[in-house]
């Protein structure tokens, strides 16, 4: 349910009705918006009087909302959520944010040569993972701890935020110097791991599973905002669909249509997306033309050796190139 207030509220009532609405045994969400106020109210509402509610003199209308996740749902919060990960970096809100490097950290003189490249290029955080969720019991899983440590060493030379991937509860420990968690698809619908993340106060990036649904990928942001953790990315990374020739069929109209249900960024991952290097430059152009907020684009100095994607990984110039197409198709599109 939603209370949507009157503009210029008596702070007094306002406090009046909240305190009454706890009392009522629902969780009160205060939105401030450039407009409108609204009070998002979480919890069994079954019991509460719209009608008593209504006749209050700072209440403009009362409406219940159908879909079973709300702290993620744009009904609650009509403006967009911005979600700072330092003092420079801002996503969302008209922001284009560029994530960019390796799939897997393989070597300190790999992960920093990449990260100068791409802070370079424009790229506002790096990316690259320490904890590999493979297919394969035999393909390489990462450097784990060891990827950690190098990462860090990487946001020293360079300044630039980590983004990686947690994989279990039992890592969580060690991403303290890590700025964006990232949950991969097959974590999904890792409830529990969910829970955790949603009692922490570091940003999530949370990707799309390969077969879910929009309300799926919500109500697993659900999970982690209902823990009290709201800085949270949802990642288009591609779906499973009959088509053999791309790695996964990037889901272009996921933006426009999470963007419509939610007020969260909108994160595509173009690489792991096409699975081939060729198709990153067209998949990131039509993201960012769409109305994304951000990309996460693999990039490697030598895909040819890379231990891991190095098939969809592209090298640190063309990132380059892209990084002021991209520049472009955003200055035409806010226009």
């Amino acid at each position: 349910m939603i209370v949507i207030l009157k503009q210029n509220t008596d702070q007094m009532q306002l406090d009046r009705l909240i305190t009454w609405l706890k009392n009522s045994g629902v969780d009160v969400h205060t939105s401030v918006g450039q407009s409108q106020t609204i009070l998002g109210l979480i919890g069994n509402t079954q019991h509460i009087d719209i009608d008593l509610i209504s006749q209050l003199d700072i209440v403009e209308d009362v409406r219940r909302v159908q879909e079973p996740y709300k702290n993620a749902n744009r009904k609650f919060h009509p403006n967009d959520t911005v979600i700072k990960v330092n003092e420079n970096v801002s996503i969302g809100g008209g922001n284009l944010t560029l994530i960019a490097g390796p799939c897997s950290v393989e070597s300190e003189e790999q992960i920093c040569a990449i990260a100068e490249a791409v802070k370079k290029s424009g790229a506002t955080m790096l990316r690259g993972g320490a904890y590999k969720p493979r297919t394969s019991p035999y393909s390489f899983q990462g450097l784990r701890t060891e990827g950690l440590r190098l990462l860090s060493l990487a946001k020293q030379h360079t300044g630039l935020p980590i983004v990686t991937e947690i994989m279990d509860i039992s890592q969580l420990d060690g991403f303290g110097d890590v700025d964006v968690i990232q949950v991969g698809a097959r974590n999904m619908q890792n409830f529990e791991l969910l829970k955790a993340l949603g009692t922490t106060r570091k940003p999530i990036l949370l990707k799309r599973g390969l077969s879910s649904t929009y309300e799926e990928l919500l109500m697993s942001a659900e999970y982690i905002m209902a823990g009290g953790n709201d800085q949270v990315m949802l990642c288009e990374r591609g779906i499973r669909t009959f088509e053999t020739y791309t790695r996964n069929t990037l889901d272009v109209a996921a933006i426009p249509v999470l963007k419509q249900l939610s007020h969260l960024p909108v994160i595509i991952d173009p690489s792991h997306s096409a699975g081939k290097s060729a198709l990153v430059d067209p998949l990131s152009c039509a993201a960012v033309a769409a109305g994304a907020d951000g990309l996460i684009i693999e990039v490697h100095n030598d895909p040819a050796h890379a231990l891991c994607d190095g098939p969809q990984s592209i090298k640190p110039e063309v990132f380059d190139a892209l990084a002021k197409k991209l520049a472009v198709i955003k200055g035409a599109i806010s226009k």
